[in-house]
């Protein structure tokens, strides 16, 4: 079976649909009397995942000209930003309480500009950031690229808030967004 061939799973991480059909499965991580619980998925076979999540951050112009030229006082922002988005993908599981410790195959990150204006024609730069997941293992690896793409934009912000602050000390142009899941797909080994 192809990754083409892959069928989409649930939100709440489960491989089929139940009686109710798709987009209402029950909800996995609670008992019936509304405890929280971490799914039970030893009886699941292992299968190859992937997950690809995206986000942006609205930068500066000229904060976005300094990166390109890696000209940034911190240093290689994207460099940063990438190690920054793989430790977190790796470490998901100790900062979403429900989430299992997986196996991590791969992480591929891509960062790319692009120039935009907002509603007051005050124009901006956008540093978008994707991030890939792969993993051999029982559930789903969506939250890990999540994490990945907040964490690797974060430490964007971080590694440029020097020079993104305006006169008070403010952020007014910065601000990160659009944070989704662009795809995620499984195959039986």
């Amino acid at each position: 079976m192809t990754m083409s061939e892959d069928r989409p799973m649930t939100s709440n991480g489960n491989d089929s649909e139940d009686e109710e059909g798709p987009g209402k499965a029950s909800l996995t991580h609670t008992t019936d009397d509304g405890d929280v619980q971490m799914v039970d998925v030893g009886s699941k076979p292992d299968t190859r995942r992937r997950a690809v999540a995206a986000g942006d951050i609205h930068l500066r112009q000229s904060t976005a000209a300094a990166i390109r030229e890696d000209t940034v006082d911190k240093g290689d922002v994207l460099a940063t930003a990438r190690v920054g988005a793989i430790q977190a993908v790796k470490h998901t599981w100790e900062t979403i309480p429900m989430c299992h410790q997986i196996p991590i195959t791969n992480v591929d990150t891509s960062f790319e500009f692009l120039d935009t204006a907002d509603d007051d024609g005050a124009d901006y730069a956008t540093l978008s950031l994707e991030v890939a997941v792969e993993t051999t293992g029982k559930t789903g690896c969506e939250m890990e690229a999540l994490e990945g793409v907040t964490t690797g934009l974060n430490v964007v912000w971080d590694m440029v808030k020097a020079v993104e602050k305006d006169e008070d000390g403010q952020y007014p142009a910065t601000r990160i967004e659009n944070v989704r899941v662009l795809e995620k797909r499984k195959r039986e080994r």
